[in-house]
Formats: structure tokens, C-alpha cells, sequence
């Protein structure tokens, strides 16, 4: 095993009946690195993910993550990852107190300095107030601070997260994004699955764009404009080009255009 590499898929293949969600992708998460998965909804980046924490069986291909196989190895990864869901995956019947309580019980963290790390990450995220609260009172913003929270009590070598800032208002952003600064200089990794180009090109060293099951692009930006031949370009133009929508996207704002413009006021 290399050691600068915590997460290895190759060929990877997970089929639903006919639909072929995820379909034959390939690419390695390095240490210190945060990793995008760039993809719209349905292109199969979450199937991926669920496969990588041993959720669902692949079809075909193969997968470490830090050495080890999800099939067989599935508690020790879990105790090594902290994972985000894209819908909060949360008891909803504890509050946040007995959640964490309930997470250093079961990880056999220390109690008291839980409770205390706890608070911090729920005061710099500014869901103190909740802190004895049902989860199942909580906006969804406020659940998924507490999914993110549950996520890095136990200090993971990695985190694996799918569409984490959704629901979060600007300022929480920030903090996450800072705690994710803070992981990666302690020398963890974290693969990042999201929709939203923006967040993908501020937040990631390399990206992966995802389409119909497949990767149709992987690199720094700086690579990823060089296989869409648009040197320059923003992520958008390059995922458009990379997903072959570019032409298709014209023709729509060109009959948009034509359409307003001959629509009297």
C-alpha cells in the first residue's frame, strides 16, 4: 500500500436493473488533500460514496481506503472516517447532548473532553442554543451542523462528505470550511461530493466530474481546463464542455433571448 494515498477505487461498477449508476471509475484520494466529486444529481456520486463506507456491494471493481476493504474491514474504516450524509442521518428522538454522549460512548472517547469539544464546535457554529434540544425540532441547517459535528468528534483520518453545506446559512460555511483547513494541515484527507461548482473550485485541491455513472474528467483545474481544451475558462464552461452540455446549453439561451426579446412590455 502507498501510504500518501487513503482512498483507491479502480473500475468501480454499481448497476440498479438497467440503470448503470455508477460505471467504471477510477481515481485515488491522497493524504492532505481535499478531493471533489463534481457531478449534477443522478450522476452517480453518491452511489460511489455509499460503496466506498461498505453502505451498498459494487457491482465489479475494487476499493482500500487506508488498506483496508470495506467488505471486509467495514468497523475499522468506520472507526477511522467521519462521514456526512446529504439528509441528515441523525436520531432525531436525543437531543445534541445525548447524541455526542451516545458517539463517545460508542467510539470510547473521553466523556468529559467530548462534551467540552463538543460545545466549541457547536458555540463556533452558532447551535449552542440547541445543544439540549430534540433533534427533531431543529431546522435543517441546525441538523446538519449536528451531523457534522458527529462526524469529526473522534478526529477521523478522513472524511468523506456528500453535499455537506447544504441548509447552512454563510457564516457556518466559513467555519466548516476553516475546520476543513484545520484537518488537512493535521494531515487527514477528505473526499467532498457536491453539485455545486462553486464550492468544488474553492474548496478542493482536485476534482473529479462525474456524468451518467462515469468520470469524463479528473485533475487540478488547471488540468481539468486542459482536457476541455479551455484554457481560462471558469469550472462551469469546463464541466459544460466535459459533459458535453456546452451546445446544448447555447441553444437554450439563444431561444430564451429570442423568445424575450419578442415579448412586448
Amino acid at each position: 500500500m502507498n501510504d500518501n494515498v487513503m482512498i483507491s477505487v479502480n473500475e468501480l461498477k454499481k448497476f440498479f436493473g438497467d440503470v448503470k449508476a455508477v460505471n467504471g471509475i477510477s481515481f485515488d484520494v491522497k493524504k492532505g488533500e481535499v478531493f471533489g466529486l463534481l457531478g449534477p444529481n443522478g450522476a452517480g456520486k453518491t452511489t460511489t460514496l455509499k460503496m466506498l463506507l461498505g453502505l451498498l456491494e459494487p457491482k465489479e471493481g475494487n476499493i482500500t481506503i487506508m488498506g483496508l476493504n470495506p467488505e471486509t474491514d467495514e468497523v475499522q474504516i468506520k472507526s477511522r472516517v467521519g462521514y456526512v450524509s446529504e439528509e441528515p442521518l441523525i436520531f432525531k428522538s436525543l437531543t445534541p447532548k445525548d447524541l455526542f454522549n451516545f458517539i463517545a460512548s460508542i467510539r470510547r472517547l473521553d466523556a468529559e473532553e467530548t462534551t467540552e469539544r463538543a460545545k466549541e464546535y457547536l458555540e463556533s457554529l452558532g447551535a449552542l442554543d440547541y445543544y439540549e434540544q430534540l433533534v427533531a425540532t431543529l431546522s435543517h441547517g441546525n441538523k446538519q451542523k449536528i451531523q457534522i459535528i458527529s462526524a469529526i468528534l473522534h478526529d477521523p483520518d478522513l472524511l468523506i462528505l456528500d453535499e455537506p453545506l447544504a441548509g447552512l446559512d454563510a457564516k457556518s460555511v466559513r467555519v466548516v470550511k476553516e475546520i476543513l483547513d484545520i484537518h488537512i494541515e493535521k494531515g487527514g484527507s477528505v473526499l467532498f461530493s457536491t453539485h455545486i461548482m462553486e464550492i468544488a473550485e474553492d474548496l478542493c485541491n482536485r476534482i473529479a466530474i462525474m456524468s451518467k455513472g462515469k468520470l469524463v474528467g479528473i485533475g487540478t483545474m488547471d488540468e481539468l481546463r486542459q482536457q476541455a481544451d479551455k484554457l481560462g475558462a471558469s469550472l462551469e464552461d469546463v464541466f459544460l464542455r466535459l459533459t458535453e452540455q456546452d451546445t446544448s446549453v447555447n441553444e437554450i439561451v439563444k431561444k430564451l433571448r429570442k423568445s424575450f426579446k419578442n415579448t412586448k412590455k
